[in-house]
């Protein structure tokens, strides 16, 4: 039995009611199934959503219920699998009743910020996965690169430029 009250993490979270086993299915992700291009048309400008993206890069998940409300933690006790396009959050480990059910979104895909609050020692600060922002950080440095680049060939032309005015 899962119910949602208030979270310190965010807003409401979902908690244990009773002991969960580690290894237990407790809950599956559902909603309406739309494509990735209506998800961003029906939350251009929206600060807050429950999209969950399936594997297969066409189909996400417009979230309603209970898993809709799980929150985000760097440090989760549960965990989601997809299984034949269904999506269910699984414990990690034994959660005690009264526990706040977590797991961490591995947001990827985008650069809007999403900050953490999950309040965990090993929190990250952000709910994008390590591999997004090692993926950004790369994208980043090959930016300040091409930056670094273009600024020493600038001096250059302009001296070039200020030979050819002289002769």
């Amino acid at each position: 039995m899962l119910v949602v009250r208030p979270s310190p993490i965010h807003s409401v979270g979902v908690y244990a009611a009773k002991p969960i086993r580690k290894g237990t299915r407790i809950v599956e992700y559902t909603g309406p199934r739309i494509t990735p291009e209506e998800a961003d048309r029906l939350y251009q400008n929206s600060q807050r959503t429950y999209l969950y993206g399936l594997e297969d890069g066409k189909t996400v998940i417009d979230g309603e219920g209970l898993a809709a409300y799980m929150n985000h933690s760097c440090s989760p006790n549960c965990e989601v699998d997809e299984i034949k396009g269904r999506v269910w959050l699984f414990a990690l480990r034994d959660i005690e009743p009264g526990e706040e059910l977590v797991w961490d979104y591995n947001l990827y895909d985008d650069e809007a910020p999403a900050p953490c609050h999950c309040g965990s020692p090993k929190c990250r600060g952000t709910m994008y996965s390590r591999e997004w922002m090692a993926r950004m950080r790369r994208r980043d440095a090959r930016k300040r690169e091409r930056v670094r680049e273009s600024s020493r060939r600038v001096p250059a032309l302009h001296q070039e430029n200020g030979n050819h005015a002289s002769a």
